[in-house]
C-alpha cells in the first residue's frame, strides 16, 4: 500500500482517545487533539505529550459561588483516569487550567513512565499540584530538553500581560518550542506578544503556532485575571514571524474569559485570502506532515 501524505491541519474522525490508541502515525508525521482550554495532546513517532491538560473540575469547585465561577463549558474529551501510555506532559505555568491539580496525580499514577516538565520558578507549585519530584523536569527560558530520537523542546518566556520572575530570575510563565524532525511546533501558553518574540520564532522556523486568543481587558486584570493576545494579534504575530499555520486555543472554557468562537468563525471566513492557513480547534484530530 502507498504511504499516505497527510496535508497540512488535516482533520479526522476521533479525537484524545483516538490519538492516544493509535497504533502509529505515518512516518514524521505530528498528530494533535485538543483538549480544551490550552491543553493539547501531541503524537510524533512513538512519543505521547500532553500540554496543559485541564481534564477535571477542579476549579470550578475552588470558585463555587464567587465572582467568576468556573463551570466548563465542554467537557473533557478525554477522561484523564483512562490515559495510558503517555510519555511527557508539560506545563507552561501553575494556573490550574494550566498546571491542574485535579488531573496531574492521575496522570502520575496511572502512567509511571510519564515525565513533567514545569517552570523551574513553579516547582513548589508542581509537587503541590501532584508532580511526582523524582519525574520532574525543570525548565526556565532558553534551556532545552531532549525528547528521544529528533524530538526535542526549548523553553521561551511568555509573558501573561507581563514578565514575571522570582528572586533569581527564572520565569513563572512559559512557552514552548517543540521540535519534531523537520516540524517547530511553538504553544505559547498564556501570554501577549513582546519585543523581540516574533524574530524568535522566525529563527526557530516555526511551522505551527498553537496560540491563546481570548484577550485580555482592564475589567478582569483589576480582579486579579490576567490576559492573552486576542486573535487580530496570534495573526500579526504569525505573519511577523513568518509562520504558516495557526490552530487558536484559550476559549470556550469558562464564560467569563472566553472568546467567541462564531466571531472567530467569520474572521476566519472574512480572510480567507491570508497566506496563513487557520484551523479553529474541536474534539478531532489533525495531521501535519
Amino acid at each position: 500500500m502507498a504511504e499516505r501524505a497527510y496535508s497540512p491541519l488535516e482533520r479526522h474522525a476521533g479525537g484524545a482517545s483516538a490519538l492516544l490508541l493509535a497504533a502509529g502515525l505515518p512516518p514524521h508525521a505530528l498528530g494533535l487533539a485538543w483538549l480544551g482550554q490550552a491543553g493539547f495532546l501531541l503524537r510524533y513517532e512513538k512519543l505521547r505529550i500532553m500540554v496543559d491538560p485541564y481534564l477535571s473540575d477542579y476549579l470550578a469547585v475552588k470558585y463555587a459561588g464567587q465572582v467568576f465561577p468556573h463551570q466548563r463549558l465542554m467537557p473533557p474529551p478525554v477522561d484523564a483516569e483512562s490515559v495510558r501510555g503517555l510519555d511527557w506532559v508539560f506545563c507552561t505555568h501553575r494556573h490550574s487550567d494550566h498546571m491542574d491539580p485535579g488531573s496531574l496525580g492521575v496522570l502520575a499514577r496511572n502512567n509511571p513512565r510519564c515525565r513533567f516538565a514545569v517552570p523551574r520558578a513553579e516547582r513548589e507549585a508542581a509537587l503541590k499540584a501532584g508532580v511526582p519530584e523524582q519525574r520532574m523536569a525543570l525548565l526556565d527560558a532558553g534551556e532545552s530538553l531532549g525528547l528521544g530520537g529528533d524530538a526535542g523542546v526549548t523553553a521561551l518566556a511568555a509573558a501573561h500581560e507581563t514578565f514575571k520572575r522570582n528572586e533569581r530570575g527564572e520565569h513563572h510563565f512559559l512557552g514552548y518550542l517543540f521540535q519534531f524532525g523537520a516540524q517547530t511546533i511553538y504553544h505559547g501558553g498564556d501570554g501577549v506578544v513582546y519585543d523581540g518574540l516574533a524574530a524568535r520564532l522566525r529563527e526557530a522556523g516555526v511551522s505551527l503556532a498553537l496560540l491563546p486568543v481570548n484577550g485580555r481587558s482592564e475589567y478582569l486584570a483589576s480582579r486579579g485575571v490576567p490576559g492573552n493576545m486576542d486573535f487580530d494579534e496570534a495573526c500579526t504575530l504569525c505573519s511577523d514571524a513568518g509562520i504558516p499555520r495557526l490552530i487558536p486555543h484559550h476559549f470556550g472554557m469558562f464564560a467569563f474569559n472566553t472568546a467567541d468562537r462564531a466571531l472567530l468563525e467569520r474572521r476566519i471566513a472574512e480572510s480567507r485570502e491570508s497566506p496563513l492557513d487557520v484551523v479553529l480547534p474541536a474534539p478531532a484530530i489533525y495531521y501535519v506532515g
